[in-house]
């Protein structure tokens, strides 16, 4: 028997001018808008449990001020903390979300206009939570999968000389081949209520398509409106999922592949056009099952939490000295004397400011994962940017019609890189705070709860 009730919520948290943008290893301050920033609020009840999924336009928020959000949405709406969900969609063209400033990327910005944000998207989640919990109405829910072809890609690559690069530049002809490949499913939820359907979507991509310094949702704001204008009565909301070793750059692109993109500083071709463009092909994939759908009841809602200790990623003695010039340099802004370019300079930087951050422990940090089911749905909550492999491996996961993998949910701890990325090299695993295997215990982590919720 169905028991389901759904309620949907969305507002504003566009920052004020001057904010610092976060996404980068280098200082951005927001001089104007292309698209306003959203909070996407979805609520979910069965019987007397309640859920609340909060999808942010953010590029990422720390554990700690994830922890703080979290609390302020459970008091005010009376929820259990495990039951409230924050989830960054990781658009590289919005501001740091940050409750401290003890951090050289931020430089440039005042602490008053971060504080300022802070307390605006804690009051906004709130908000978006206790306006979803008031819609709350009877729905039946669709699963189906669709597929984006051709707007994810593999950043990873062997070069020439053995070495691994992220990206290494549009026609490089030093590039042998890609390390990893794509996972081009769509997972899509149709929620049909009395007057109109809420529509979830799924899919693993960098949001890194923009760049400047305008803010922008990046692509999952064009998706989620391209599927509004495209059907009647339907609201929709995104989360993205495994994206840690995936963007939109095409080493292989021609002629009318580069409409409306520019070169950026570091050698990655984006532009608003372009993420429109993905935009469109990812909503494609709901328009392709929209219709389709595999409508069952749901009389059941469960969710749960671990925390896993994961070993730290500490810098060996000899690697110091070297970490901790490039360190200094990049915090004086003096990059020009690192001897790299484009986004090796940017893999340097991230390594050393890993090392210099580890150089005096933890050995090890306990990461939140938890997981929600919707009657034989499943969500897995993860707090960062996992590879490809670890939503594949999550997806493997018996006994579930469909797992949504979510990356950046209820944490921002960085790239979860594969076991074998750590012998290869390149930017994700060598600025990574965690030790090799971290990508494998998530797997298992998110299916052991998986387990305990069937």
């Amino acid at each position: 028997m169905n028991k389901l009730q759904v309620g949907f919520a969305r507002v504003d948290v566009t920052p004020s001018l001057g904010i610092s943008i976060a996404g980068y290893y280098k200082i951005r301050n927001m001089e104007g808008v292309l698209d306003p920033l959203e909070v996407n609020a979805l609520a979910l009840r069965v019987d007397e449990t309640k859920v609340v999924l909060l999808s942010v336009d953010a590029c990422g928020i720390g554990t700690n001020e994830c922890g703080v959000l979290r609390r302020f949405v459970a008091e005010t709406t009376g929820l259990p903390y495990d039951a409230i969900f924050i989830h960054s969609t990781h658009s590289h063209t919005s501001p740091h979300v940050r409750c401290d400033v003890d951090d050289p990327h931020v430089i440039g910005c005042s602490v008053e206009l971060l504080t300022e944000y802070f307390n605006l998207l804690k009051c906004r989640l709130a908000d978006a939570a206790t306006f979803a919990l008031a819609d709350l109405q009877p729905a039946k829910m669709g699963w189906k999968v669709g597929s984006a072809p051709n707007v994810a890609f593999v950043r990873r690559f062997r070069m020439v000389d053995g070495k691994i690069r992220t990206n290494p530049g549009v026609g490089n002809p030093d590039i042998l081949h890609p390390i990893g490949d794509v996972d081009e499913r769509v997972n899509v939820l149709r929620f049909d209520r009395e007057k109109d359907t809420v529509v979830l979507v799924n899919f693993g991509n960098h949001p890194d398509v923009v760049g400047g310094n305008l803010i922008s949702c990046d692509w999952p704001g064009f998706l989620r409106r391209r599927v509004e204008k495209s059907l009647d009565n339907v609201k929709c909301l995104f989360f993205n999922g495994a994206q840690g070793d995936v963007n939109h750059v095409d080493v292989k692109a021609t002629d009318g592949d580069f409409n409306d993109m520019f070169n950026d500083f570091d050698d990655v071709a984006r532009g608003y056009g372009h993420a429109r463009h993905i935009g469109n092909v990812v909503a494609g994939a709901v328009l392709q099952v929209f219709d389709k759908v595999n409508y069952v009841d749901v009389d059941s809602l469960r969710y749960i939490q671990t925390m896993a200790k994961m070993p730290s990623n500490m810098p060996t003695p000899e690697q110091l000295p070297l970490a901790i010039e490039y360190n200094r340099l990049h915090e004086e802004g003096r990059d020009d004397l690192i001897p790299f370019e484009a986004m090796e300079l940017t893999t340097v930087v991230a390594e050393a400011a890993r090392m210099v951050k580890l150089q005096n422990g933890p050995e090890s940090f306990d990461m939140g994962i938890g997981a929600l089911a919707l009657g034989n749905i499943a969500f897995v909550a993860i707090p960062g940017e996992p590879f490809t492999g670890i939503g594949r491996g999550l997806k493997l996961a018996e006994g579930w019609t469909m797992v949504l993998p979510m990356c950046l949910t209820n944490g921002s701890d960085g790239y979860f890189p594969m076991k074998e990325a750590y012998d290869e090299g390149g930017y994700e695993a060598r600025s990574s705070r965690f030790k090799a295997g971290v990508a494998e215990r998530i797997i298992a982590e998110g299916c052991k709860l998986l387990d305990q919720l069937r």
